[in-house]
């Protein structure tokens, strides 16, 4: 994963990708990854003013990463009390999906723990399963409900 600077430092960033007509791709697992609950190859960190954000460089990678963020909504729809699908998700319903989901996928495939690659695992998850609805979902949803954020530290 690359960090680029602001795109006001004369960086590439969404404004510049938006002018050179190439489309703008925000990782679908953006959350996750800002939170360092895993990792990807594929991922450009970059800052729009105070925000940070994180872009996919490829296409492809973008839908088999949106196709899995679906069917974990899907799968753990009752597990984890989500609302339907075209209705937006609190922040952290979001970060459960996503890092639980990860670390889930990560067990279930046997991979490392710390971080998980995401574009990695998704790839491993198609190559193993043929496809990612054959997944061992069960496995899956119960990380993603044993989940739960780092605690704070006292002040």
């Amino acid at each position: 994963m690359t960090t680029e600077p602001s795109p006001s430092a004369g960086a590439a960033g969404p404004a510049a990708a938006r002018r050179a007509g190439l489309p703008e791709l925000p990782c679908v697992f953006r959350r996750a990854l800002l939170a360092q609950a895993a990792a990807c190859e594929l991922a450009r960190r970059g800052s729009v003013g105070e925000r940070e954000t994180v872009e996919c460089r490829a296409p492809a990678a973008h839908a088999n990463c949106e196709t899995m963020v679906a069917l974990m909504r899907e799968r753990a729809r009752f597990a984890l009390r989500l609302p339907a699908a075209d209705a937006p998700l609190r922040h952290a319903q979001a970060m459960q999906l996503e890092c639980g989901g990860i670390l889930g996928l990560a067990r279930a495939l046997g991979a490392p723990a710390t971080p998980p690659e995401v574009h990695a695992l998704v790839l491993h998850a198609q190559q193993r399963h043929g496809s990612l609805a054959e997944l061992p979902w069960d496995e899956v949803v119960g990380a993603m409900r044993a989940w739960a954020p780092r605690r704070r530290r006292p002040a």
